[in-house]
């Protein structure tokens, strides 16, 4: 695997731990994905930074992605509020992990 592939499963793993998180208030049992989802998604993260995606792509992607698909994931399934002002937050979480990105090739 390269370490793009690491660091999409380690959103993917990041993500589905934070959501059970959300999910564990109201039940206990949810802690079982929860522990194991964050254990793996740093593991995943390691095996990104060990294929040397320098760190601060890495991670600025790895929160990025996490914080905007946690805030869309959240308003669809626990109807939590996405607002416009919201939107724009991610959007410019974004473009500065697009020009970290690009500092980092520089």
């Amino acid at each position: 695997m390269t370490g793009w592939a690491y660091l999409v499963v380690a959103i993917v793993l990041e993500l589905a731990a934070t959501l059970s998180l959300r999910k564990a208030v109201d039940d206990r049992r949810w802690y079982l994905a929860v522990v194991p989802g964050y254990l793996a998604a740093f593991a995943l993260l390691s095996l990104t930074l060990a294929a040397e995606m320098p760190l601060g792509v890495a991670y600025g992607i790895w929160t990025a992605a996490g914080v905007a698909l946690a805030a869309v994931a959240s308003r669809f399934l626990f109807r939590e509020p996405l607002s416009p002002l919201m939107g724009a937050g991610i959007a410019m979480i974004g473009a500065g992990v697009v020009l970290v990105e690009l500092g980092s090739a520089a």
